[in-house]
């Protein structure tokens, strides 16, 4: 049986920066989007889920 739980990428929309994390596809399975710090630019920013 396949896992319910992906791990994806996250990437900022402000930099060059990326994120990994972990997510559940069955409760969320629409793609994510996240505001998250970002250290490149020093501030938040949002990080969008990448295939």
């Amino acid at each position: 049986m396949a896992s319910k739980r992906d791990k994806i990428k996250l990437k900022s929309s402000k930099s060059h920066y990326v994120r990994w994390t972990y997510k559940n596809k069955t409760s969320t399975p629409d793609r994510l989007v996240l505001t998250k710090y970002d250290p490149v630019v020093r501030e938040p920013a949002e990080f969008k889920e990448q295939k």
